[in-house]
């Protein structure tokens, strides 16, 4: 079992329409340019695929993609937009889930690997890309680095939006490496706010490069953004890449 919290219904079908950002072309332009290289003339696997953000358009690029989703509801979305033959979906977890075949890449986006609570369950995440993965295949990683650096001494929060339509704000146990991801969302002509929040676990670049070591996968890249700006102190993010030898 993986400690993944599930995606509800009511939750997938908004999923897309309150990540504009997310799936505007400025965005999925540099990810699907970055992972189709990486992807090169072989197959691409997507961990979480969720809607099929950046899969489907991946898939559209050329690359043969297929995806694995913890959410069934998430999924129904994504077959919407493609059918099962064009973009096969399996559902399971991340952690432990497999698919037939190899891969030249497998690939996590949108901060998708904090969804699993444990660092044993994020260690065998590293374990399952690297199974699936053909000798110099890559398996790449997109996640915030943790905004620690803004907690004053004694608060435990930390707002990331503060606009007309919602408010963001993490709160930090800094013990058990767990962030609780708050928003109040506007919700209807009637000004209320709807209040969502999600659990996930942080984890910094250099432990995930233990992680990586760990399944027997090599550092390659890190990068600040699918632009391939360089990863800084200051970075908000980072794009992460490791190749499994050949």
């Amino acid at each position: 079992m993986t400690s993944s919290e599930l995606w509800s219904r009511a939750e997938a079908d908004r999923y897309d329409a309150e990540e504009t950002e997310m799936t505007s072309a400025a965005v999925l332009g540099p990810t699907v340019e970055f992972l189709a290289g990486l992807a090169g003339r072989g197959r691409a696997l997507e961990f979480a695929i969720g809607t099929g953000r950046v899969g489907v358009p991946l898939r559209e690029r050329g690359v043969p993609v297929v995806g694995i989703e913890f959410s069934e509801h998430m999924a129904a979305v994504l077959r919407r937009k493609v059918d099962a033959a064009t973009l096969p979906v399996v559902i399971g977890d991340m952690a432990t889930t497999t698919v037939p075949g190899e891969f030249s890449l497998v690939y996590l986006v949108y901060n998708t690997i904090s969804n699993l609570l444990t660092q044993d369950e994020q260690v065998e995440c590293f374990r399952n890309a690297a199974r699936h993965l053909a000798p110099g295949g890559r398996f790449v990683i997109e996640l915030g680095v943790p905004p620690l650096r803004l907690l004053p001494p004694g608060q435990t929060a930390v707002p990331f939006d503060v606009s007309a339509g919602h408010i963001g704000f993490d709160t930090f146990d800094l013990v058990g490496q767990i962030l609780v991801s708050h928003h109040l969302t506007r919700d209807g002509e009637d000004g209320r706010y709807r209040r969502d929040a999600s659990r996930h676990r942080y984890a910094w670049p250099a432990e995930l490069d233990l992680m990586a070591r760990i399944a027997g996968l090599e550092p390659e890249r890190r990068v600040a953004d699918w632009d391939g700006s360089p990863f800084t102190r200051d970075s908000a993010k980072h794009i992460s890449v490791w190749r499994r030898p050949a």
